[in-house]
């Protein structure tokens, strides 16, 4: 660790949260969090909103960030922003603020892949939280991405996994719709699973071969699942919900610790980290620590607020880049997809 004292200012934008953080080295100062709950009537996240909504809390947003890190503009050392993936307008508010403040204050701009940031939110310096160590995998799950990265540096992240359609997060969130639960839903299907029996219906599990996942054959499932019982009782969904959702719940979670056992085995680690926003949920989270015993792994387990979207994982991606000299600069473009 370098003696100096690097503040980083970080942004995230990728979506419909507006976050800045300050990070004096690996060490979160602030990690502010503006979220957008417009979309809720919708359904889901509607981009052009999105991006407005980014358009009038960036300004605020940095400015509490920097207030409760007890620090001014002129202390920083280098702003780190989301260059991708995510939706475009709601990158190119953030990115295009990032590159704006780094050439006003003539102080390095550091771009910043969003999944990357999910893995390395292990690395922020929090107290009660262990680092994992070089090499492990990487369990990452979000309302976008499904992914199995083996990691062996800050900077040599390979996936060696991934969806072949949709994401976890959206087989949460789709399956919480059919049951007309409101958006998001994935985070309700945890709440009343923890009701329920896991065991209580059975759904067959995608076949797709290696490490890679497949959830969209599963939506289908649930959806002619819910539509036939509810033909035969109109209140199927209402008397049988939590056994519904722990039903759906577990057989996600199979899905992901089937592929995850067969990564373990094939690479021989044993360190397994989650991030991304599904890593909130509880099931999932409990089912890893259970592995510890069963299988002898080493579960590492990020604080709560570096889950889902936030500037503080970007800020941590940021400061190793900036100890290394990964700069970048005006020229840099926002991209909705990025090469991992």
């Amino acid at each position: 660790m370098i003696n100096n004292s690097i503040y980083t200012l970080a942004i995230e934008s990728s979506c419909d949260d507006t976050s800045a953080a300050v990070l004096l080295n690996d060490k979160v100062l602030s990690n502010v969090v503006a979220r957008q709950t417009i979309h809720e009537e919708f359904g889901g996240v509607v981009p052009e909103l999105a991006s407005r909504a980014h358009q009038q809390n960036i300004v605020p947003v940095v400015d509490v960030a920097l207030k409760k890190a007890g620090i001014t503009k002129n202390d920083l050392s280098c702003i780190a922003f989301t260059q991708g993936p995510g939706l475009m307008g709601s990158l190119l508010v953030g990115g295009s603020f990032a590159k704006s403040m780094s050439q006003a204050l003539d102080i390095p701009l550091l771009a910043v892949n969003h999944m990357k940031a999910h893995i390395l939110a292990h690395f922020i310096d929090e107290e009660g939280f262990d680092k994992p160590t070089f090499p492990f995998l990487a369990l990452t799950i979000s309302g976008g991405h499904t992914q199995i990265v083996k990691v062996a540096s800050f900077f040599d992240l390979e996936i060696i996994g991934e969806t072949t359609d949709d994401a976890v997060g959206e087989a949460f969130d789709k399956s919480a719709k059919v049951l007309g639960l409101p958006y998001p839903g994935g985070p309700l299907i945890d709440k009343f699973a923890k009701e329920g029996n896991p065991k209580a219906y059975q759904f067959t599990k995608p076949k797709v071969d290696g490490l890679n996942f497949s959830f969209s054959g599963l939506k289908t499932q649930i959806l002619y699942f819910i539509q036939r019982n509810v033909a035969e009782n109109p209140n199927f969904i209402e008397e049988y919900k939590a056994d519904i959702c722990a039903s759906i719940q577990h057989t996600i979670i199979n899905i992901l610790m089937d592929k995850l056992k067969m990564a373990v085995t094939q690479t021989g680690i044993k360190q397994i980290a989650i991030g991304g926003g599904v890593s909130a949920n509880s099931g999932i989270r409990q089912t890893l620590k259970e592995g510890e015993s069963k299988y002898g792994w080493k579960t590492y387990i990020p604080k709560f607020e570096y889950t889902t979207d936030n500037a503080a994982m970007i800020g941590i991606v940021g400061y190793y880049n900036y100890l290394e000299n990964n700069y970048s600069d005006a020229s840099t473009v926002s991209k909705a997809r990025i090469k991992f």
